[in-house]
């Protein structure tokens, strides 16, 4: 077994980072490490078929699949390292409440770095795209186990000692631009509207 090891090249502690996940201006050192070696890191990872981005207004960085009519020949035998997610309807409509709150809070003159909502908050939102009469403790464990599973994709986290709020991350933006939110919420209303429809008609 061999014991020699390549020349340590620091930027390889922010291709682990960025292989874990989002790598954001508030990790301090990983950050600064993705835009000293931006270049060597861009090589790298499209070697493995991923484009590496970085947006330095917003402070992150992460990686992508390239499209698969982008790569040139051969690349097409790398598997992939990244599979699409498929969001269930609930929570596609959380990334739509979480997105536009985002929207409001940049459009909003304040200090405050974070974006921080309010379960309950949430709650109120979240009810309105049901039926007026709904099982309200229901309503809530659905929101609560949307809200953990967009957590386990990085698009949430936990705010503070209390459970009960979440910073809304801003990777959310970078995967749901301003387009892609509008043609949401119409496929929203849509669905709602059909759905509706479809309760009337079992009704009668």
């Amino acid at each position: 077994m061999r014991n020699e090891y390549p020349e340590f090249r620091d930027w390889s502690v922010a291709a682990v980072k960025l292989l874990q996940g989002v790598v954001e201006f508030e990790d301090g050192r990983a950050w600064n490490l993705v835009l000293a070696n931006s270049s060597q890191l861009e090589q790298y990872f499209a070697r493995l078929g991923l484009q590496l981005v970085v947006d330095e207004s917003e402070g992150l960085a992460y990686l992508r699949q390239f499209a698969a009519e982008t790569l040139p020949a051969g690349y097409e035998a790398i598997p992939k390292l990244f599979k699409a997610t498929r969001l269930s309807f609930g929570q596609t409509l959380l990334c739509v409440l979480l997105r536009d709150a985002l929207r409001r809070f940049e459009d909003e003159d304040t200090r405050d770095d974070r974006c921080v909502v309010d379960e309950s908050e949430l709650l109120d939102q979240w009810k309105g795209y049901f039926a007026a009469h709904g099982d309200e403790v229901r309503q809530q464990r659905e929101l609560q186990s949307n809200l953990k599973r967009l957590e386990d994709l990085g698009f949430v986290r936990r705010f503070g000692e209390e459970p009960s709020r979440w910073e809304v991350r801003r990777i959310l933006k970078a995967r749901l631009t301003a387009e892609e939110l509008e043609h949401l919420q119409r496929q929203l209303r849509t669905a709602i509207e059909r759905r509706g429809q479809n309760s009337l008609s079992t009704a009668s």
